[in-house]
């Protein structure tokens, strides 16, 4: 930890950080932008309490990211835990997983089985398809409801463009060709829009096809994975040696993304919107299952996740009036269908086990904003309702024969019905105040007559309870280079059937079974954040927050008529339950520096920093284990002209076995291990030199190479390593 703060401090003195995507404009600096997450409406930045991260569709395309969970990490403040290829699960201010919300235009992706363990479904989303990505720190249940208590990303696609004059056809689009080296990554996008002055439509298409991820040649061995299990003659497994076990394999996956939307305005009051998006992978293999060893053999022959399938169609109408009720209306309808699945099989074993769940997602939210005089009131309605179907099939690979299997969930619905309201008071052109109000009342119903367990209680349990979440804020600016805020929210997340009903083996030895007895868990969250600019050529920003988790829903010890063990899948198996049973606090700061420097020269930066504990069983506490180490990135870069270059490093401190999570020490197959023969996770730093240059106003050419030194590095908490030195180079073509 203090090597990697002092080699931090010292590139800190020596150069400055992360490239601004922009390409280091005066914007850059400015205390002024446009923000939609905070209230679904366009917002001015300054008059927000809460920090907010913007990834412009500039930088995207300058850094090529290859997922939707890299493009969170481009905003440095976002930390991406990836357990496979086929993943990532972000990490924001020790919150992670169905502790964060996902917003796709305004739309709901949570869905009733997002669960604590590392979620993969922002993959689904197309990085090429998004207009803006914004990151919101700290609860934003006010205005998102159910899950959004570290943190919200809200997720912006294209729309269609119409054209500003009648019987004239606007026409425009993008072409990508892709090609990474690590993974041999080959990836193609296009997107096409044509607009009239009433009518416009948008195709926009993407297929991503990657093949096992190598990682670095220099780092611990221990990342190292020396055998392959192959199947001989369909009559048993053999662990072969891996021919290059710098590659992870398996690990590599396709995947294609469709969106298509088509938009109507009738009148220059009213906008209406039909949106379709569509999303599916290929099976892809959960790598850190395949690194597994018991009794000196691999714990599985095969461990895949079968394809990841998201579909939306939304309608948004908006309604710009000037009424008494409002000034402007926004009606979003959207039904999704989640679709994933889970294939295993031990060792030696002809048992295959696949689990299957579908969900549909229904939801209808009508927000309203009206001005009243200088200020503002946002207001709302939301109805979301989840319909969940689950179901296991064992299937003997040497006769082909299946049979029922336990299902991962129980049948379920759970549904949703919220108003709020918030108002931002402007006192004066110095001082705004925020305030908001929201509450959510949520039933959930399962059926577990799909398993034959005998759990202890009647297979059909309800659950119904309210929650009530809010917030205040105040941002003072006295000067136009000055701003201050302060805010206090709290944010909650009602127990869905994931929480309720899932049964599935967490670790080995151990079965997770349903309780139908939960609360809704909260989170109160206390920031201040200050900002300085000094001209157009510097910017210093600072947010500093404490988080309280109260009522956790955690994993702890349980009974099944009396008994801590049953029989699961054929062995003994010790009884867990998510349970209302721990308290946690998270602390840190998050610090941003960016600079124009003369003769096209730039520079910026972001460091986080987060502490947290939570309770344990036993009483005592131990590192929160979705506060990930210290960590940051940092760039240098020149523009002249048509080109931009980029030199930048990003890095994490180490985190040692003492100030490992309790959850984490087990897991021998995810981390290094010390002269002790104990888990930690190694600080690493990467070197990383990006170029693009535009041929006039329609090419755009893209190069880079990262990790030059070629580091074997894995993010913490993750079971895949990261990609060692890799070449990215990639064509667009706008028009």
């Amino acid at each position: 930890m203090r090597r990697t703060l002092v080699l931090c401090t010292a590139l800190l003195a020596t150069t400055a950080m992360v490239a601004n995507n922009e390409q280091a404009d005066t914007a850059a600096v400015r205390l002024d932008e446009v923000v939609v997450s905070a209230s679904k409406w366009r917002q001015n930045i300054s008059e927000q309490p809460k920090r907010i991260s913007v990834i412009t569709p500039g930088e995207s395309l300058f850094q090529n990211p290859q997922t939707a969970a890299d493009l969170l990490e481009l905003s440095g403040q976002v930390y991406v835990q990836k357990s496979q290829l086929g993943g990532g699960s972000p990490m924001i201010r020790g919150f992670a997983t169905n502790r964060l919300l996902y917003s796709v235009d305004g739309i709901r992706m949570n869905t009733a089985i997002f669960r604590s363990g590392n979620l993969q479904n922002v993959i689904s989303l197309d990085p090429f398809a998004m207009e803006r990505t914004e990151v919101l720190f700290g609860p934003g249940s006010v205005i998102y409801g159910s899950d959004a208590m570290g943190g919200v990303m809200s997720f912006t696609t294209k729309n269609p463009v119409f054209s500003p004059v009648a019987g004239k056809v606007r026409v425009g689009g993008s072409a990508t060709a892709r090609y990474s080296s690590a993974n041999n990554e080959r990836t193609g996008h296009f997107d096409v829009s044509v607009g009239g002055r009433k009518w416009a439509f948008l195709t926009s298409f993407s297929s991503f096809d990657f093949d096992d991820l190598k990682q670095g040649s220099h780092g611990p061995d221990d990342y190292l994975k020396p055998y392959l299990v192959e199947r001989q003659n369909n009559e048993k497994d053999v662990a072969v040696t891996n021919p290059d076990p710098l590659v992870q394999s398996p690990s590599g996956y396709s995947q294609v993304n469709l969106m298509q939307k088509i938009g109507f305005r009738p009148t220059g009051q009213w906008d209406l919107q039909y949106a379709f998006h569509y999303s599916a992978t290929s099976n892809y293999a959960r790598y850190d299952r395949h690194t597994r060893i018991k009794k000196g053999l691999p714990q599985y022959g095969e461990w895949n996740y079968g394809p990841q399938v998201w579909m939306l169609n939304q309608l948004t109408v908006q309604h710009l009036a000037g009424n008494l009720f409002y000034d402007r209306m926004a009606v979003r309808l959207g039904v999704q269908r989640f679709e994933e699945s889970r294939i295993d099989r031990k060792f030696n074993k002809t048992g295959r086990t696949t689990t299957k769940e579908i969900v549909d997602a229904y939801s209808a939210g009508f927000d309203f904003t009206k001005n009243v005089a200088r200020h503002s009131l946002y207001y709302g309605l939301e109805y979301v309702c989840n319909d969940v179907r689950s179901n296991g099939t064992e299937t003997n690979i040497a006769t082909g024969a299946t049979k029922p299997a336990l299902a991962r969930y129980p049948q379920s619905h759970w549904a949703s019905y919220a108003a709020y309201l918030q108002a931002l008071f402007r006192l004066s052109d110095k001082l705004n105040i925020e305030a908001g109000v929201r509450y959510n009342y949520y039933r959930l119903s399962a059926d577990f007559s799909n398993n034959d367990l005998e759990l202890g209680f009647d297979p059909k349990q309800s659950n119904h309870k309210g929650a009530v979440s809010g917030s205040l804020g105040l941002t003072y600016r006295p000067s136009s280079d000055w701003l201050l805020s302060v805010n206090a929210g709290r944010g909650f997340r009602t127990p869905n059937v994931d929480d309720m009903g899932k049964l599935y083996d967490s670790v080995d030895g151990a079965v997770v079974v349903p309780n139908p007895g939960l609360k809704p868990e909260y989170a109160h969250n206390v920031e201040v954040g200050i900002a300085k600019t000094f001209g157009t050529f510097l910017k210093l920003d600072l947010s500093a927050y404490y988080t309280h988790l109260d009522n956790a829903l955690v994993r702890r010890d349980f009974l099944v008529n009396g008994q801590d063990h049953i029989v699961y899948k054929g062995e003994d198996a010790k009884v867990l339950a998510i349970q209302n049973a721990a308290s946690a606090y998270v602390s840190g700061f998050q610090f941003g520096c960016c600079a124009t420097l003369p003769m096209g020269f730039g520079c910026n930066m972001q460091l986080n920093l987060q502490h947290g504990k939570e309770e344990l069983d036993n009483g005592e506490r131990s590192t929160i284990r979705h506060a990930a180490p210290f960590f940051g990135h940092a760039a240098l870069t020149y523009q002249h002209d048509n080109l931009t270059m980029e030199l930048s490093t990003r890095f994490q401190a180490e985190r040692t076995y003492g100030d490992m999570p309790e959850s984490e020490k087990s897991k021998t197959e995810m981390y290094a291990l010390d002269s002790d023969g104990h888990v930690y996770a190694p600080a690493w730093i990467t070197l990383n030199l990006k170029a693009q240059y535009r041929q006039g106003k329609h090419l755009v050419l893209n190069a880079g190479l990262e990790n030059i030194t070629d580091r074997r590095y894995r993010h913490y908490s993750s079971g895949i390593s990261a990609p060692g030195r890799n070449f990215v180079v990639s064509a667009t073509c706008l028009f």
